[in-house]
């Protein structure tokens, strides 16, 4: 039994993370949501167990696409930002409200396979280009000698008048001074230089007027058709020796990368390990209109469904299947049900987890625990300045308890309220700091008491909605 193994590459290391592994990752950026984090680390485990499976089951093992359910502000977006780095692997998130059904002005659902497919190929080609930077790296340094001590008559009548190096030609002074500039090169000692380039053009203008529905591929291949038409056009430009490097290592990283084969890697890598996260799930869900039609909700849906269930779909760079494409969806499921979603993209998306709103444990853990806390993050930006701060475990706890107050007494924006009262706490230190103010400031609660009175006291709390 021949078992294929998985694609090589950052995306096969990352997928070979066990369920548990990829759990304690999310665990250093997402407080709680326990069966979310566990929902995601299984998927995402189960593309790499799809790998192993023989080639005559593994075209048959489709996806458990995944529904996330929960308030605005308990961890959904940032578990699926988390998600795009643990995953290595073609990764995109878009917003379901933004796309129109087929035929009306407005982005089409077809266009997040395109995206998804620019965004495999540019992984791929990062990928190759790290492979090839050695030898990139060494053309560009000889193409910038070539802009630094170019070959001259001088250096050729000067070799050849000496006595004895008439055989040796090019080999000569100006040889000598191409190892000196090149020594000087590398310790970084003529970066300001000042240098001639030829720098190609950008790509034949065009001025956009297709902006009907669908059209956004057809623009595409008239551009390129076009551009392909007309003879490749450059400029010189003055630049400093640090910007020549760029453009050249750009320009020899290219050479040197068979986008053939990236392509075709990155087609490959979609298909089999694509994610593609869709937010705002709930925005396309309603009752069914009885109106006219619902080109932005119900059929959008319409639109999804054989994307979801698997189709091929046009890009540029060729047909893409969707079958084995992961979709997880997400939404908080307010004023809709998951059930007022058409029946047929219902029963595409399996498993439906549901995170908890967050509880004044949860807040405090929020702003202490993981590696972008907030906390910190203010403390930073304090650094900044050259300011020292500290929180004191009890003005911590005092925090928690305001944004729990505040989204209980108002609308619950979960998590996001702490910025609202971390802003309010520190206005006057981040304003005055900057003029010369004190060079320590300490956070206790009563500090947090005194600053916040007004959220307490305010009912409608309006002036602090996000």
């Amino acid at each position: 039994m021949e078992i294929k193994q998985p694609p090589s590459g950052a995306g096969a290391l990352a997928s070979q993370r066990t369920p548990r592994q990829i759990v304690q990752e999310l665990d250093r950026y997402v407080i709680g949501q326990e069966k979310a984090k566990r929902a995601v680390a299984i998927a995402l485990r189960n593309r790499w167990r799809r790998q192993q499976v023989p080639d005559s089951l593994r075209d048959e093992i489709l996806p458990a696409n995944i529904i996330m359910i929960g308030s605005t502000g308990v961890g959904k977006t940032e578990i699926a930002r988390r998600l795009a780095k643990l995953a290595g692997a073609p990764f995109v998130k878009v917003e379901a409200s933004k796309f129109t059904e087929v035929g009306y002005v407005g982005r089409d659902c077809e266009s997040i396979i395109r995206d998804l497919t620019d965004l495999a190929v540019n992984l791929v080609r990062a990928e190759k280009a790290e492979e090839v930077q050695e030898s990139a790296e060494s053309a560009t340094e000889n193409r910038l000698l070539d802009m630094l001590v170019p070959k001259s008559r001088a250096f050729a009548q000067e070799d050849a008048a000496e006595p004895g190096t008439a055989e040796v030609g090019e080999d000569g002074r100006w040889t000598r001074t191409r190892e000196k500039m090149l020594d000087l090169l590398r310790a970084g000692r003529l970066e300001d230089r000042v240098v001639e380039l030829n720098v190609a053009s950008k790509g034949f203008p065009l001025i956009e007027v297709l902006s009907g529905p669908g059209m956004e591929q057809m623009e595409f291949n008239l551009r390129e058709m076009l551009g392909g038409m007309m003879p490749k056009r450059g400029k010189r430009r003055k630049v400093t020796v640090a910007e020549a490097r760029r453009i050249v290592f750009q320009e020899e990283s290219e050479k040197l990368v068979d986008m053939d084969k990236v392509v075709a890697e990155a087609i490959e890598r979609l298909e089999n390990t694509g994610i593609v996260f869709l937010d705002e799930l709930d925005k396309i869900a309603g009752p069914k209109s009885t109106t006219g039609p619902d080109v932005s909700r119900e059929g959008v849906q319409r639109d999804l469904l054989p994307i979801v269930e698997g189709s091929t779909v046009p890009t540029k760079y060729g047909m893409v299947r969707t079958d084995h494409v992961l979709f997880v969806a997400a939404g908080a499921f307010h004023a809709v049900k998951p059930s007022d979603l058409v029946p047929e993209l219902q029963g595409r998306f399996p498993i439906r987890v549901e995170l908890d709103n967050l509880t004044r444990d949860d807040f405090v853990r929020i702003l202490t625990e993981p590696e972008n806390a907030l906390v910190m993050q203010y403390k930073a930006l304090l650094e900044a300045e050259g300011v020292r701060c500290e929180f004191t475990e009890e003005a911590i706890l005092e925090i928690a308890s305001v944004a729990y107050v505040a989204n209980e007494e108002m609308e619950n924006i979960g998590a996001r309220r702490l910025h609202t009262v971390m802003t309010a706490l520190l206005e006057e230190t981040l304003f005055s700091v900057p003029d010369g103010g004190e060079r320590e400031v300490r956070v206790t609660a009563e500090t947090v008491k005194e600053r916040l009175r007004d959220i307490v006291k305010d009912a409608d709390l309006s002036r602090y909605i996000l």
